[in-house]
């Protein structure tokens, strides 16, 4: 992505609803598969400008890694209590790779060409009994410029999600649409962006902040089904909801078995 938006993803990410309702979830799922005791290896692959992970820094050990020299340098700047790491993972994690108790890769499949790959060799060094959380967006139907312009190659359905693991050594404990509530405004948003022939946002994307009460009305909508995808992490219930604008997986993995990719 280009520097200017790396640029906006600091300014905005720390206050702007989607991003602080999708790391609510975020957190709270990663709690309910590893509780917290400040020991535990999370690395937050794709990491961007850092806010996700940094969140969950008085909980577990943290490291953020990025292919971008630009996310990482905001990354650094903002969390200096975090350990950020330039570079591809794993190669670039070093001995950190087969340390992990789990990694994130919170939308960062859409941005490589082959997702699978990238998935299967982040899970290939992935400790038996360890966890991926990962998140996506949903539907094509949704596909603006704002997606061309964040570097996207897809977004996702569930089917198409699950391609990215079959076959690999990993038991799905859960694959469901997030984000439901609003799809309806977002879908109205990707309609006027069409007619108006450009994003609503900066740097050609969506995100702006809205006015403190619509950011935070916006905000509990969004963070309001965590409990219902708790419950069915908890019941096992792989698949959830069936519409919504992102998709999120959680995976563990089963034994040191090679993963073919």
């Amino acid at each position: 992505m280009d520097s200017s938006i790396f640029q906006l993803l600091a300014k905005v990410e720390q206050r702007h609803w989607w991003f602080v309702a999708r790391r609510r979830i975020m957190r709270r799922m990663l709690q309910e598969l590893l509780p917290p005791d400040g020991k535990s290896l999370v690395v937050d692959v794709g990491c961007g400008t850092g806010a996700n992970i940094a969140s969950l820094k008085d909980d577990y050990e943290c490291v953020g890694i990025d292919t971008s020299e630009d996310a990482i340098r905001f990354a650094r700047q903002r969390f200096e209590h975090v350990q950020f790491i330039q570079g591809l993972a794993p190669q670039a994690l070093g001995e950190l790779a087969e340390r992990m108790d789990a990694f994130l890769m919170m939308d960062v499949l859409e941005h490589v060409e082959n997702d699978r790959e990238l998935l299967g060799h982040q899970l290939a060094v992935l400790k038996p009994g360890g966890y991926a959380l990962l998140t996506v967006p949903a539907d094509m139907r949704l596909w603006s410029d704002h997606d061309v312009n964040l570097g996207h190659y897809r977004r996702y359905k569930i089917d198409s999600f699950r391609t990215l693991w079959d076959g690999l050594p990993v038991e799905e404990l859960l694959i469901s649409h997030f984000n439901t509530r609003l799809y309806p405004v977002v879908r109205a948003v990707w309609f006027l962006s069409k007619l108006r022939g450009r994003a609503w946002g900066r740097a050609g994307t969506d995100m702006s902040v809205p006015w403190g009460p619509v950011n935070r009305c916006l905000e509990s909508l969004f963070a309001g089904k965590m409990k219902r995808l708790i419950s069915l992490l908890k019941s096992r219930r792989s698949r959830g909801y069936t519409f919504g604008v992102s998709l999120m997986a959680i995976l563990k993995k089963q034994h040191w078995e090679k993963v073919a990719v």
